[in-house]
């Protein structure tokens, strides 16, 4: 299943641009869901269909849902949600703030992505058109399977190690040990969850069939956003293959009121061509009435594509690379707006640990270079460049086994 995701700032035409691809998807053939995850969902509005919590088809080859996030919460939480309830109540807590307290932040973006999973293992769809929340929050939906997966290990082992061996002998001994034994389902939904959250990972940072699009506008806060979320995406492993400018006044045409603010659009093309080099950038034009509706989105996907097919690889280079050149091993991060300033590298154990402000990305190092320090990183040609001297690594085990002897 193809996977296209698309984010922006707010208010940049995003859905527009989401609901024109998945209709252009479905004229080719593919068999296409679009998704919204954006909590203010406005893809009932592009289509001007009324959208629920589970695929509605809007025409041949296409469906469309708006998740609803308690729905998902409810269905794969809920007995996990029981338990900790009940604990909660039991130490006085009332009943609506022990629900509360049962959902962890960033849990109902988080049964969003699992639906991906599901739809992709299903088999229904050749393609999946995520329609994301503006980019911040978007950065924080992708980022959850990163973010989250030390804790699923530690949360995964305790389970496995001490809760499950535990319980039964445990709560043989007093009735009052048992009320505080989680039930066997309520373990397994979070086994269930976790393992799912580390398969969501692998399919969102699969560079051959996922990747992300950028929609933006041509003026200096939306340029921004686009360029911070572009290195956050590349930190994180995904890959970016459009770069999509909504919203383009004619420059053949009298703006009339508009003309000064059409100079001020023009001025920032041409930044934007030259900062996202070598990317494709698309330049879309302002149309003079609302896109609402599948005759509307139809005539601007051909805008946007043409004849070619949305699934097609628009730029294809993965964000992070794996580089050896006689004894240098290199981990190679493109990070093309980053300020080397802001950026900071260290190894734990067979761990790599990138961090660039408050955004940070772990990458499991191969198992020849686990204890090896990394050498100076450097900054060249929009790519962090990380060094691994494996003739050092050779000389420590050298030295140790003489150690020994």
């Amino acid at each position: 299943m193809r996977i296209l995701t698309f984010t922006g700032k707010g208010g940049v035409g995003k859905t527009s641009v989401s609901a024109a691809t998945a209709v252009r998807l479905s004229e080719m053939g593919h068999r296409t869901l679009v998704l919204s995850t954006d909590p203010a969902h406005s893809l009932s509005d592009s289509f001007n269909i009324q959208l629920g919590a589970e695929p509605t088809k809007i025409k041949e080859n296409l469906h469309a849902i708006e998740v609803n996030p308690y729905v998902d919460l409810k269905q794969n939480w809920h007995s996990v949600q029981k338990y900790y309830t009940r604990i909660f109540m039991a130490q006085g807590v009332s009943g609506v703030m022990a629900d509360e307290m049962t959902i962890l932040p960033g849990m109902e973006e988080l049964f969003s992505l699992l639906r991906i999973k599901r739809y992709k293992s299903a088999g229904l769809y050749d393609a999946l058109v995520l329609d994301t929340a503006p980019t911040g929050e978007t950065l924080r939906l992708l980022s959850l399977p990163d973010t989250l997966s030390w804790g699923m290990k530690a949360v995964k082992n305790v389970n496995k190690y001490i809760v499950r061996p535990l319980s039964k002998p445990l709560s043989k001994m007093s009735d009052k040990i048992a009320y505080y034994i989680p039930p066997e389902d309520a373990i397994e939904s979070v086994d269930q969850v976790f393992d799912e959250l580390e398969d969501i990972r692998e399919i969102l940072t699969d560079n051959v069939k996922s990747t992300v699009r950028l929609v933006m506008n041509a003026e200096k806060m939306s340029i921004k956003e686009t360029m911070r979320a572009l290195t956050y995406l590349n930190l994180y492993g995904f890959k970016v293959d459009m770069v999509l400018v909504n919203k383009l006044l004619d420059a053949q045409e009298n703006s009339g009121y508009l003309e000064k603010w059409k100079g001020i659009q023009q001025k920032y093309l041409g930044e934007i061509e030259e900062g996202f080099s070598p990317l494709p950038v698309k330049k879309l034009k302002m149309y003079d009435q609302e896109i609402v509706g599948v005759k509307s989105l139809e005539v601007f996907a051909h805008d946007i594509y043409g004849d070619t097919d949305p699934s097609g690889m628009m730029y294809d280079e993965p964000p992070i690379k794996f580089v050896r050149q006689g004894d240098v091993y290199e981990v190679q991060l493109k990070l093309m707006f980053a300020n080397p300033v802001d950026i900071d590298v260290w190894v734990t154990g067979d761990e790599l640990f990138v961090q660039i402000g408050n955004q940070r990305k772990i990458i499991t190092l191969p198992v020849s270079l686990t204890g090896l320090e990394p050498g100076d990183a450097v900054f060249k040609d929009k790519w962090l460049h990380i060094p691994f001297d494996l003739e050092k690594q050779g000389q420590h085990h050298r030295t140790r086994e003489y150690n020994k002897a």
